[in-house]
């Protein structure tokens, strides 16, 4: 079971005094425990006041209260978004107010982070997302192609476009063949947007490799817009041709849309 640093002390502590009797753990519990235990109600309930009524905190300094168990999801997750939003930038102090934020937790908060992403996401704190995940990462945690891509795209917003590119590189890139078209779609369109013309046609032809064949339009237009752009023609036109079929099928989905929204319209005007 994941546990805080703080807790994993006091067990530490506990283990290292090797107490004998049932006297002095009763002792123990009385002298120190028990201050922990109203420490936390005692953090928690000065966070919730912090929630509603207090004004916000200086910016640059990092939040030492800890949150308890019993402050309500909602407003832990309203209190670390006002948190970051108002620290300066700081990769020590966005660091240590995450660690405070998750010491009195049973579980790393791995839902309400990613909710707190996505109200950064809404504010476009794009550099404070990239702070995050990587702090994330640095525990061993969300290390999955959905968080690899929100940080992808956090770097290419925040002008960290090769960054970007290296983490591709060391994290995904050696992963092709299982990579989920999605996350290669949108390394494409990084270059793509970057004029990075030939990291794009070399992303595409090794995915090729593996026979990955392309799903998406768009995709198939960006390879054939940069090969176009270094004049390659010949690759350009070796692409269209090769998946002509793509642009085909959404052309026979539209239509069939188009008709089902013509029925549907008819039908209702007749009623």
């Amino acid at each position: 079971m994941w546990r805080s640093p703080r807790i994993s002390c006091i067990f530490g502590r506990l283990n290292q005094l090797k107490l004998t009797s049932n006297l002095m753990d009763h002792a123990l519990y009385s002298n120190v425990a028990q201050p922990l235990v109203s420490t936390a109600a005692a953090d928690s309930m000065s966070i919730q006041s912090q929630i509603n009524h207090s004004p916000q905190q200086k910016t640059g300094e990092t939040q030492k209260h800890l949150i308890g168990e019993n402050v309500p999801k909602r407003d832990k997750i309203n209190f670390l978004t006002t948190t970051l939003l108002n620290l300066n930038d700081s990769k020590e102090a966005v660091y240590g107010a995450l660690d405070a934020w998750v010491a009195w937790e049973n579980k790393f908060p791995m839902v309400a982070l990613k909710r707190t992403l996505i109200a950064l996401e809404k504010e476009q704190q794009w550099h404070r997302i990239v702070q995050v995940i990587k702090w994330m990462l640095s525990k061993g945690q969300g290390t999955t192609m959905g968080t690899y891509g929100q940080l992808i795209r956090a770097l290419d917003m925040d002008h960290r476009v090769q960054e970007a590119h290296e983490f591709w590189e060391k994290k995904i890139g050696c992963h092709l063949h299982s990579v989920p078209w999605q996350l290669c779609h949108l390394m494409i369109t990084v270059y793509y947007r970057n004029n990075m013309l030939e990291d794009l046609v070399r992303l595409f032809k090794e995915l090729e490799a593996f026979d990955r064949k392309p799903r998406d339009k768009s995709i198939i237009q960006k390879v054939a817009n940069a090969y176009e752009m270094l004049g390659r023609v010949q690759e350009k036109d070796r692409v269209l041709e090769k998946y002509s079929h793509v642009f085909n099928e959404e052309k026979s989905r539209k239509q069939r849309s188009d008709r089902k929204k013509i029925s549907f319209s008819s039908e209702k005007g007749q009623h």
